[in-house]
């Protein structure tokens, strides 16, 4: 992985690794959201992608329909039907439009399309009057026929173009949420246990640091004691000679005296 072996720049600090610990939990929250954000996703991609297959195959059957029909029309009312349909209805516009809104799946807007009969627009008066010399009954069957072909197609359009979106989305997502997990949350991870291990050091330093000190300390103690007890063995030595009458410091320097060559002592 990407983010194994790799941290972030930061002091080890305890108030830093406060701040590590924290972006990892707002790192795990939002790996968590993500990945159930793709979850939701997924399912209403695969929905949309049934969909569309079932609406494709109900597309070709409402195609085959409407060609049918047309060929009807044409047979029973003749082939200028199309021309003297358009001349009984004179239209300007289409009476058949499409209208557009979004839809809300976990946060991403997917566009739907829908179709409705725009009333100001055609005749229905001249719609229903067509054919009716002849083949009248054809006519509105075919029309009836394309309107539901149109519908289909409306519907297939709007699942496709949802189906776009979303494959986008998904895509997304999933790089955030991988980007997570393999590049965000193991720096974070690292940062924490480097931050971890460089404060465990300093405590070890400090403990070792401790350590000698309070050798150094009982060393000193010990050395203080040792010399208060050899002054206080001195001094009670010199109290004993005294009462003897001798001061120890004169024995000594008898002693040392004693010690120089005197001719007048034989031995």
């Amino acid at each position: 992985m990407s983010g194994q072996g790799q941290r972030l720049n930061v002091v080890p600090t305890v108030t830093m690794l406060g701040v590590m610990k924290a972006r990892l939990i707002g790192a795990t929250r939002g790996h968590a959201l993500l990945k159930k954000k793709s979850d939701a996703l997924t399912v209403q991609f695969r929905a949309i992608l049934k969909k569309i297959v079932a609406t494709k195959e109900s597309m070709g059957d409402a195609l085959r329909a409407s060609a049918f029909a047309l060929t009807e029309a044409k047979y029973a009312a003749g082939d200028h039907v199309v021309r003297h349909v358009v001349l009984a209805e004179s239209t300007r516009s289409a009476s058949l439009r499409v209208r557009s809104r979004q839809d809300n799946v976990a946060g991403v807007r997917l566009p739907r399309f829908e179709h409705f009969v725009d009333a100001s627009a055609g005749s229905e008066k001249g719609s229903s009057l067509t054919g009716l010399g002849k083949g009248g009954i054809q006519v509105q069957a075919c029309r009836a026929s394309y309107v539901k072909a149109i519908e289909v197609l409306v519907e297939l359009a709007s699942l496709q173009t949802s189906f776009l979106t979303l494959d986008e989305a998904i895509k997304t997502t999933n790089r955030r949420v991988n980007a997570l997990e393999n590049v965000v949350k193991p720096r974070i991870e690292n940062t924490i246990n480097y931050i971890k291990g460089e404060l465990d050091e300093l405590e070890r330093e400090d403990f070792f640091r401790l350590k000698k000190i309070q050798g150094y300390k009982k060393r000193e103690i010990e050395r203080q004691m040792l010399a208060a007890s050899k002054f206080a063995e001195e001094q009670r030595a010199e109290e004993v000679a005294l009462k003897r009458g001798v001061s120890m410091h004169i024995a000594h320097n008898i002693l040392v005296v004693g010690a120089e060559k005197d001719d007048d002592i034989i031995f």
